[in-house]
């Protein structure tokens, strides 16, 4: 049988096949107005292709906390009810085509409050619907990035709170999956990384401190998040920086903490919080960081970084360097990869009534 095509369990939920998509912002939400954050026509239309071509699992997008929380002014949020029941909408379809649901619930940090990317994505102020970004310290990321407001210790305390309430409202909203965001820059990652956080109190210096808030974002999710449900956590596997940065090494220690955590799998990325730094960038090339964190510790393991062919999507899995493959690039390009993957191995996938044709 294809590995590919294999279904996967994970607590109480079992996800069809292992073709997954990892979440992708499409910066295309309300920015202001009772809409606010919460996803419309463009995002059911998106998300319901990519589910009837047979995605086992889709993590929706970046979703923020808070209205701070937001990478851009166009994200989604799901921090109000009007927001929990249009991803109801969204849940619903996944549902009835066999797909699992996730979101990835995020705070932006101090890359919040930029613009569309296909508008340049530089930072926006207040006359284009931004605000003050937040950080772990008053560093920019960027030339041209405003320094962060440094949190205190109460804002912390109280961002802590915001995921815990964005949790249950996903699940209220019908997501069977939670995904907390701890990569490509954003707050939990800036937090993380030596690079990024130069604070001297109980969440800054020792690898111990830099991993405080990550793991009390974790223990507040998984205490309202239900016993039967899986949670997941992103994570840059490395700053690719030589020094003073966040390295694989760390990734492996940190990945065996999630899982007594409460963690039940570990979505590998990296980047994202250094710029201007060189990524190998290459077919597969974040796959060894996965393949490691897969092989040093118990914890289940997706990988993630130009995946974008059948063969190399099966031989990742049959090679055991992963529990399942994210397709991002691809799934945008083809939103039935699924289909087309499991009818070259010989699969079986659901196929919607109305593609019958297609078989």
């Amino acid at each position: 049988m294809s590995a590919l095509f294999q279904p996967f369990t994970l607590r109480d939920v079992t996800i069809p096949n292992r073709v997954w998509m990892p979440p992708m912002c499409q910066y295309s939400a309300a920015p202001e107005g009772p809409s606010t954050g919460a996803p419309n026509d463009w995002h059911f239309a998106h998300y319901a292709a990519r589910s009837a071509g047979g995605t086992g699992l889709i993590i929706v997008e970046a979703t923020a906390v808070s209205p701070k929380g937001r990478i851009s002014p166009y994200d989604l949020g799901i921090w109000n009810d009007t927001q929990v029941e249009a991803f109801r909408r969204i849940t619903r379809f996944f549902k009835s085509q066999g797909t699992v649901a996730a979101i990835q619930l995020a705070h932006a940090g101090r890359k919040a409050s930029t613009d569309q990317p296909w508008k340049g994505g530089a930072p926006v102020g207040p006359e284009a619907y931004g605000w003050q970004p937040l950080g772990p310290s008053p560093l920019p990321f960027d030339v041209g990035h405003p320094a962060p407001t440094e949190l205190s210790v109460a804002e912390i305390r109280e961002i802590v709170g915001q995921f815990t309430d964005a949790a249950r409202r996903a699940l209220d909203a019908g997501f069977e999956i939670a995904e907390i965001h701890g990569a490509h820059g954003y707050l939990v990652n800036e937090f993380l990384s030596p690079h990024s956080n130069h604070r001297t109190d109980a969440y800054g210096g020792s690898y111990e401190n830099r991993t405080r808030l990550a793991l009390e974002v974790v223990d507040a999710v998984r205490e309202v998040w239900p016993e039967d449900k899986p949670l997941f956590f992103r994570i840059s596997a490395t700053d690719w920086l030589e020094e003073d940065g966040w390295t694989a090494d760390d990734t492996v220690r940190f990945a065996a903490q999630l899982k007594e955590h409460g963690v039940d799998l570990l979505n590998v990325s990296t980047g994202g919080n250094a710029s201007g730094v060189r990524i190998p960038v290459g077919p597969g090339y974040q796959v060894p960081f996965a393949a490691r964190v897969k092989a040093e510790t118990p914890l289940p393991v997706a990988a993630v970084g130009l995946i974008t062919d059948v063969e190399q999507a099966e031989k990742i899995l049959a090679n055991n360097e992963a529990d399942a493959v994210l397709l991002g690039r691809e799934l945008l390009r083809n939103p039935s990869f699924a289909r087309l993957a499991a009818r070259e191995l010989g699969a079986e996938v659901h196929v919607p009534d109305q593609y019958h044709r297609s078989v």
